[in-house]
């Protein structure tokens, strides 16, 4: 279904009943990515929320950059949380659906009953694991240029990104991305909150979070350190819990589905009470939630 937040059509799945669990996809992913833990959680008794970030799948895609701001991806989570009424959600997020989560429950703990962090660490641990981590990170740069990313990624139909990545998903995504908006819209989330002064630029203050946590990484990710996970710990004020998954890639959700979902299934069910709905509001009440992420723009 469509959702209306403010400026952006939000394509959402809403299915079943139970404490809610929002699944969010990274780059160049959509909910689709999610489809073998939607099962698995459905099938336990939870509620499943799967959208499209802003500028992927059916969700809008808007042109201009500042429209992907870190504040305004988190505020589109919260203000989907508030129309579904869901007053506190389990978080899963993976690549930068991962970032996003790790945003909203250190600014928002209120609305975050627990916290999945798939493949990318909180911010702060990223922008400090080393040297490994800033010649993984190359692609970032690169993305920062317009038109010039767009034919890199899609010359030779998309062998680049092809040989780079190893999406267990490549042609859908390829597919996807062979509409220049899409490809662009995608890219924008980069440009708009990891400029090239991200590298140098001390990271914007985030208040310890606060809800239990447990972050996962594969050991043959591409693009992400073991350290920018593992040096999350400190950033997190609730129970921390980190699991290594050997032998599988970046998107683990399509690599090794059974045994995430055995670790998703294990952590949620330590924490299976924690969320509660109260009754639907207007999306300009939840407007109000956005203040506390002015301190991440230029960020």
């Amino acid at each position: 279904m469509l959702i209306q937040l403010d400026d952006i059509l939000i394509d959402v799945h809403d299915s079943g009943t139970g404490p809610p669990v929002v699944l969010l996809h990274g780059w160049p992913d959509t909910k689709a990515v999610w489809r073998h833990q939607v099962a698995a959680l459905l099938a336990a008794g939870y509620r499943v929320i799967t959208p499209d970030l802003r500028g992927f799948g059916g969700s809008g895609r808007p042109t201009a950059v500042d429209a992907y701001t870190a504040p305004t991806m988190v505020g589109d989570l919260i203000g989907l949380l508030d129309h579904l009424a869901i007053d506190r959600a389990h978080l899963i997020g993976h690549d930068w659906g991962a970032a996003i989560g790790w945003l909203t429950a250190a600014l928002a703990p209120d609305r975050v009953a627990t916290l999945t962090a798939l493949s990318v660490g909180h911010p702060a641990a990223l922008r400090t694991a080393g040297w490994r981590q800033r010649e993984l990170s190359w692609y970032m740069l690169l993305f920062q240029f317009p038109g010039v990313a767009e034919q890199w990624l899609r010359a030779d139909n998309f062998r680049n990104l092809r040989e780079w990545s190893s999406h267990p998903d490549i042609e859908a995504v390829a597919e996807r991305l062979a509409d220049p908006e899409a490809l662009t819209a995608s890219l924008n989330l980069y440009r708009a909150i990891l400029p090239p002064n991200w590298l140098i630029d001390p990271p914007p203050p985030l208040p310890p979070v606060q809800a239990p946590v447990m972050g996962a990484w594969s050991s043959d990710d591409r693009a992400l350190t073991e350290e920018a996970m593992t040096a999350s710990a400190p950033y997190v004020a609730g129970p921390w819990r980190y699991e290594r998954l050997d032998h599988v890639g970046h998107w683990m959700q399509l690599e090794a589905p059974e045994a995430l979902n055995t670790l998703l299934l294990d952590f949620l069910g330590q924490h299976r009470g924690s969320t509660a709905a109260r009754p639907a509001h207007p999306r300009s009440a939840a407007r109000g939630h956005t203040r506390p992420f002015q301190q991440l723009r230029g960020s």
